[in-house]
């Protein structure tokens, strides 16, 4: 009789290919990640508040402006005639006056020696009033005319970066037009609006309670760290469409590394544990009783482990109980790996089937 072959090893009973890494223990930032845009803490337009031509501009697009600086002039001509026009009056109304209590005095001779009546006194005490109300209409109007030619000089009312030129010089403006001069936006410092589940609005307060929060903004592909700053305050109210509740967070922004509008990846650091066994978030799963982890013991068998998980940064999630530093969990290749079964465990994911 001819040799038997021996039968070939089933696929079912062929170990699992998966990948692995190793639990960890070391200084974990709990930390909560969300998405935020950056939000200046002031912005101004500028627009002219008198009528008139726009004479110069005296700034550059995209420059830095202090606050007080001088940005563009309308035609101060008309405004410095209707200051010496009122300056003018005010003078005539003041020599009124001084005649007027001029007379009042004569009066006051005239009737102690009996040569006036009372009623001439009266007249003449009404005209002095007279003659001071239109002096002190006069103030008002001086001040008037000489804060309108404050305004034909336009000054940038906060420090910040300007923006594109909406005027050229040449061109005439009114107080009341939409069109803006430019804009400036402060940038330095700057925040970012971001918000977070209603679910961890505590742990956010109880976190502040303890000290001042830091906040880590990212690129859009979380590549690369732009700032850093801290938590400035939190919203008074939940947004009840959404469930979530906005935060600000301030950056000196000092290399301008963030720009109003810009779309960034937030990171908010709650607290920093010393000493936390983390595994990557990836080998955590969920199952009817719990979530749980697959542990490669040293004969090179899956063993299922029921843990209790604690925060995660989105990379790595810390276990509170169930795994220890140097423990072996799955990382992928989860589809054919069974509680006491076999594996083979390879160094990339070639050929691993992929996490579920």
């Amino acid at each position: 009789m001819g040799n038997t072959a021996a039968p070939e090893e089933t696929k079912a009973d062929s170990p699992a290919i998966v990948r692995i890494a190793q639990a960890q223990s070391g200084p974990f930032d709990v930390e909560i990640k969300a998405l935020g845009t950056v939000t200046p803490l002031a912005s101004v337009t500028v627009r002219s508040r008198v009528d008139g031509e726009l004479v110069r501009v005296h700034f550059r697009e995209g420059q830095h402006v202090a606050k007080g600086q001088l940005l563009a002039e309308i035609d101060p001509r008309p405004y410095r005639a209707n200051l010496a026009q009122a300056v003018g009056e005010r003078q005539q109304s003041e020599a009124q006056l001084t005649q007027a209590r001029r007379e009042l005095a004569q009066h006051r001779t005239l009737a102690r020696d009996g040569y006036t009546t009372q009623t001439k006194l009266d007249q003449q005490q009404a005209l002095i009033g007279q003659f001071s109300g239109a002096v002190a209409a006069n103030d008002a109007r001086i001040a008037d005319a000489r804060l309108q030619l404050e305004f034909a000089a336009i000054r940038a009312p906060i420090t910040g970066r300007i923006g594109l030129r909406g005027i050229d010089a040449g061109n005439l403006v009114r107080a009341g037009d939409t069109a803006e001069i430019a804009t400036i936006t402060q940038m330095q410092p700057i925040s970012v609006i971001f918000t977070i589940p209603e679910a961890q609005i505590d742990a956010v307060r109880a976190a502040m309670q303890a000290g001042a929060l830091k906040v880590k903004a990212w690129d859009r592909g979380e590549r690369a760290e732009l700032a850093e700053g801290r938590l400035e305050t939190i919203d008074n109210r939940i947004d009840p469409g959404s469930g979530t509740l906005r935060l600000r967070g301030t950056f000196s922004n000092a290399d301008e590394q963030l720009f109003p509008n810009q779309f960034v990846n937030i990171r908010l650091g709650l607290q920093t544990v010393a000493n936390a066994v983390t595994v990557p978030a990836a080998a955590v799963q969920q199952g009817n009783t719990g979530p749980f982890v697959y542990i490669v013991d040293k004969a090179g068998l899956a063993r299922r482990r029921e843990i209790a998980p604690g925060p995660s940064d989105g990379e790595r999630m810390q276990i509170l109980r169930g795994v220890v530093p140097g423990e072996r969990v799955v990382l992928e290749g989860f589809d054919r790996v069974k509680d006491g079964g076999k594996v083979e465990i390879v160094a990339r994911s070639a050929g691993v089937p992929a996490a579920k």
